[in-house]
This record gives C-alpha cells, structure tokens and sequence, in this order.
C-alpha cells in the first residue's frame, strides 16, 4: 500500500470510529432508549410488526441500541474501523497525495520535508 493510501485509510478508520455513535444518537440509538418520533423508533416498530410484536436479537434495531446504550465494544470498534479504513483508502488515497503536492508545490522547507515523509506521486 502506497504512503498516501495508508494515510487515508488510518483517517477513514479513526472517523469512523468517532463517528459511529454519534451518528446512531442521531437517529435516536441513546443511552437512555429509542428515542420517540426518532427514525430508531420507526425502525423498532417496523421490526416489531415484522416479528410478531418482539425486536429479535442481533438484529439492526438491537445491535444500533446496544451500542447507543452502552457504547461500542471492541468487536463492533474493529469492524467499523476496518470498513473506516477500507473506504477512506479506496477513496482517498489520491486526495492526500494531490493535497500534499498542491500544499508542497514551490516547497517550503518543512513542506519537503513532509513530501519527503509522505512519499507521494501524483
């Protein structure tokens, strides 16, 4: 894996994991419960209705409440950061590169010593 992939990859991973539980928050996953009139509260119901009136278990309704109620365990932490990875490589591997260059182009000191680091090509 090139530098500027690697680079992209490592951020796409730490985003996500950041992101995730604020994300499910959003939608209404909370420490506290689904919240009402949330799009959780409408996924629970919908689920509810499909299941004969109960959530299943490891389904999305409950796997997105389990982690808005007691956070991300260390599996969950590693998928999300695995999938964080492998879009932010897939998809930003040349933006860190051309960002690098455009940011080095008539190189300052430090900025060749970071193209230098880095080791991008575009």
């Amino acid at each position: 894996m090139d530098p500027c992939t690697a680079v992209a990859a490592a951020g796409g991973a730490v985003l996500a994991v950041a992101a995730a539980p604020a994300i499910l928050a959003s939608v209404g996953f909370t420490a506290g419960g689904i919240a009402a009139g949330s799009i959780a509260a409408h996924l629970m119901s919908t689920a509810a209705v499909a299941n004969g009136g109960g959530v299943v278990a490891g389904s999305l309704v409950a796997v997105g409440q389990s982690i808005g109620a007691a956070g991300m365990s260390s599996a969950a932490t590693a998928v999300v950061g695995a999938v964080g990875a492998a879009v932010g490589g897939a998809l930003g591997g040349s933006t860190v590169c051309s960002t690098v260059a455009s940011a080095t182009a008539g190189a300052s000191a430090a900025g060749s010593v970071i193209a230098a680091v880095v080791n991008c090509t575009v």
